[in-house]
């Protein structure tokens, strides 16, 4: 065992966190070596095993980030922008690959985020799932394909408690739209429409977000003409396919160069 990759959990007592910490601990091909969370919270300084509801594992739940991850060959990250950015530049100090699923990061948290992968692997995307960036693909390949007589609207759902709108898997998609079109998404996006609005442009990309229940994530991109239309869809019922995802990506980086990778890289499309 001491000789696999030893990974750390940040943001332990979230959903995805305990999530994370599961899936590791069921794997044989790493280890957990720390679980991170915010200072305050009432696991700091337990027995994560325990904090969990069951026996003790032997990793205790810090708010010193720097300390675990020394000692760590990854870090997987499901938090907040301001949290992961402090965590880029203290992962990219141990050289640890940093798996970030984080959302709603900023121009500047972007820009934070590559200069700390020029000493380190970050692999970053908004979904994690094989089967989101298979739609990824798809969807870069149907705007490719379809001219601007076509609308495009992404269209997704999460369950309440999500804080950022649109998802970070609708902006990938996005993205893979406005890629295939040749054109920057920032110059065609349309993420909100509200009151008299007037007619739609030629050539958006629309984004609507539903938040409700506890919708784990629904993505659809509608290609639509008069009398036609193309859909293409992913609905996930399970958290646990992003954290499959996570894990993937922090042994795939293990002994890559630095640099900043995305999904399509460690699945190889």
């Amino acid at each position: 065992m001491a000789d696999l990759p030893g990974i750390v959990i940040t943001g332990a007592s979230g959903r995805m966190g305990q999530m994370l910490i599961r899936t590791v601990l069921a794997s044989d091909k790493a280890r957990l070596v720390g679980a991170v969370d915010r200072s305050g919270h009432d696991w700091i300084g337990k027995d994560l095993g325990t904090c969990m509801g069951g026996a003790e594992i032997g990793v205790t739940v810090t708010d010193d980030p720097l300390e675990v991850f020394a000692k760590a060959q990854a870090v997987l990250d499901f938090t907040t922008p301001e949290a992961t950015v402090g965590f880029a530049a203290l992962a990219a100090q141990a050289r640890a690959v940093h798996v970030i699923g984080t959302t709603g990061l900023t121009e500047d948290d972007l820009a934070k985020v590559a200069a700390a992968a020029r000493h380190a692997v970050i692999v970053r995307a908004g979904n994690m799932s094989l089967g989101v960036n298979l739609l990824v693909q798809l969807t870069r390949r149907v705007a490719e394909a379809l001219d601007t007589d076509f609308d495009i609207e992404v269209v997704e759902a999460h369950h309440r408690h999500k804080v950022d709108a649109p998802s970070g898997t609708a902006l990938m998609l996005g993205e893979a739209a406005a890629e295939g079109r040749g054109v920057a998404l920032r110059d065609v996006a349309d993420r909100g429409r509200d009151g008299i609005t007037g007619a739609r442009e030629r050539g958006a990309i629309g984004f609507s977000a539903i938040r409700g229940g506890d919708v784990v994530g629904e993505h659809d991109v509608i290609f639509a003409a008069d009398g036609e239309r193309v859909i293409l869809r992913h609905i996930a019922t399970d958290r646990g396919i992003f954290a499959r995802g996570a894990l993937k990506a922090a042994l795939w980086g293990q002994g890559k160069a630095p640099g900043e990778y995305d999904m399509a890289d460690v699945l190889g499309f």
